[in-house]
């Protein structure tokens, strides 16, 4: 099996297929390297291809030390991935957890990054809502470690913006329910109190995020509830940035309609390929609706 290894020793399983320009793949957490198969059979055509498993998903390493999992963990494995292939530059496309690890890179290390496209991002995001995540996040690492991964995936995959899936796709839906289910407990417990607890706000990354220049493509279901507000915030905040908003689609977008994210995704980076990828046209942020009236507070500014 090819494996890359990280700078503090942990191997992460591999693979990929075709050639031209590098697309790298980063999962959610309820997925895998087998759930961007889709994506795969679509873009190997004209592009290389990878994607990987994170560390606490097997066949990469299981680091037993919590403090091993945390946001900047995943962003450096996901650079020693592309360096361990020689990838310099490489558009990145994650998916919740992974669309998190997308994102923190492209205001990490730009330089590295051809394009983002940040997918199902921002669960836990909002401040009010930062202590019930919190509160949620921990009772799912400890029902994977007292129900186990059979059970507790089963509980998983029917949450309000799962069914979807379920509705759309059941096979699909049981491909997922599988992937979860055989990932380890400890693995799964430690990446949600590592990774998913502990990752900043997006609220208190906003300044930076307003210097970010990185192509980016946000992608969100209409029915993914924990991430349609702060979608919206990311698209007011990043210039570099367009929003993308499935219609009756909840959070694993790219299983959900993969034709539609497909087509999404090949247009985003032949826009971007072609260098015809630009900011936001300053007069599109005027402070009145129609430009011909009375400003208007910005918004979040105070009426």
């Amino acid at each position: 099996m090819p494996y890359a290894t990280t700078d503090d020793g942990v191997r992460l399983y591999y693979e990929e297929t075709g050639s031209g320009s590098p697309l790298l793949f980063i999962h959610e957490f309820a997925g895998d390297h087998r759930s961007w198969e889709p994506q795969v059979r679509r873009f190997c055509r004209l592009h290389r291809c990878v994607t990987y498993n994170a560390r606490g998903y097997p066949p990469s390493d299981v680091p037993a030390e919590p403090d091993r999992y945390s946001q900047g963990r995943a962003v450096a494995d996901a650079l020693a991935v592309l360096d361990h292939l020689g990838i310099e530059r490489a558009h990145v496309v994650g998916l919740s957890m992974g669309g998190f690890c997308a994102l923190h890179l492209g205001l990490r290390h730009p330089e590295r990054a051809l394009s983002l496209v940040v997918a199902g991002c921002g669960y836990g995001a909002e401040p009010e809502r930062r202590a019930s995540w919190r509160e949620e996040t921990e009772a799912t690492a400890r029902a994977f470690e007292a129900e186990g991964p059979t059970a507790t995936a089963e509980r998983y995959l029917l949450g309000p913006a799962r069914v979807q899936l379920q509705a759309k796709d059941p096979r699909a839906w049981e491909e997922s329910k599988r992937w979860l289910a055989e990932h380890p407990a400890l693995g799964s417990a430690l990446t949600l109190r590592g990774v998913q607890m502990r990752r900043p706000s997006l609220y208190d990354l906003r300044e930076e995020l307003s210097r970010l220049r990185v192509p980016t493509l946000i992608v969100t279901g209409d029915e993914d509830e924990g991430c349609l507000d702060v979608d919206l915030m990311l698209k007011r905040t990043i210039p570099s940035s367009a929003l993308a908003v499935l219609p009756r689609t909840g959070h694993a977008c790219n299983l959900e309609e993969p034709e539609l994210f497909n087509r999404l995704v090949a247009d985003f980076v032949a826009t971007v390929e072609a260098g015809r990828w630009t900011l936001r046209d300053p007069r599109a942020t005027a402070a009145t609706l129609t430009g011909m009236g009375p400003a208007r507070p910005s918004p979040g500014e105070p009426v």
